[in-house]
């Protein structure tokens, strides 16, 4: 077993969980989970479907709690304890797919704004203000996206339905200082054909670049674009490794967390394993 390593944080975290366990029913699905992010960093979260990625996900998002046990230790932005509307402005979450069916009658633009009310739509009792059509045209801009504005969702293709799925989660963040802003993808490439999972990586990099910082679940390894430089893997329902890429994406490492032979390439920042 790799044991996590002490991971050295220059700045406040954005996440610090100490001695955390969850249960779902009777079962603990996770197990002692010590866990610290920093501010703007990007991270790769890496295992096999069934290690506890979904169930860590949960207890970031404050969907599930940990068992309350001596020396636990939770905390987000410094808090202890969050509104869920305000968490939302510093923490956006990409899940798998949009809200609700993809139809001919909402526009990419109208996706894009019921990011601020975490609906599935535009309902008719919610009042959309000028400032939030500038901030969702501004989002829309920052991920090349303007001309999807008008384009109904059920039109797009699974690709172009990724990235308006991330200005969803971007567009109520609060943008007063870089590393303020936290976006996590849960599995962003499933589904997605060879083109389309090119550009969502390419937009990737462009927010890390710009300073989102980006925490990334997932179990495909070619999602983990060059300016991710710390991965965490998980197995069964435990944290087994914790450090720099480099060390860790290793065909040894892989077959141990996997439980198969694993042929690994690295190109242009890039790993591909096989």
């Amino acid at each position: 077993m790799l044991y996590p390593e002490n991971v050295s944080l220059n700045v406040e975290p954005f996440l610090d969980f100490r001695n955390v366990n969850i249960a779902r029913g009777t079962t603990t699905v996770l197990h002692d989970i010590h866990l610290q992010i920093a501010r703007g960093e990007h991270i790769a979260i890496l295992g096999p479907n069934g290690c506890g990625k979904s169930t860590l996900i949960k207890a970031m998002t404050c969907e599930i709690y940990p068992l309350v046990q001596p020396e636990l230790y939770v905390r987000l932005f410094g808090r202890e304890r969050w509104d869920l509307t305000e968490l939302r402005k510093r923490l956006g979450v990409v899940a798998p797919e949009l809200p609700g069916k993809p139809t001919r009658t909402t526009t990419g633009m109208d996706a894009v704004l019921s990011g601020f009310f975490s609906s599935s739509t535009l309902w008719p009792n919610l009042t959309v203000t000028d400032e939030m059509r500038s901030r969702a045209i501004e989002v829309l801009h920052l991920l090349d996206a303007e001309s999807l504005k008008d384009k109904f969702v059920g039109e797009m293709s699974a690709g172009q339905q990724r990235r308006i799925m991330i200005g969803r989660a971007l567009v109520g963040a609060d943008t007063d200082a870089a590393g303020n802003r936290m976006l996590l993808l849960d599995e962003p490439s499933n589904a997605l054909d060879l083109a389309a999972q090119r550009e969502l990586r390419n937009t990737m990099r462009r927010l890390a670049q710009q300073g989102t910082g980006l925490i990334l679940i997932t179990h495909h390894i070619a999602d983990i674009i060059p300016e991710i430089d710390r991965v965490v893997m998980m197995r069964e329902g435990r944290i087994v490794a914790d450090g720099s890429k480099q060390t860790l994406l290793t065909k040894e490492n892989l077959r141990m967390l996997f439980g198969i032979d694993v042929d690994l390439h690295e190109r242009e920042g890039f790993f591909h394993a096989w």
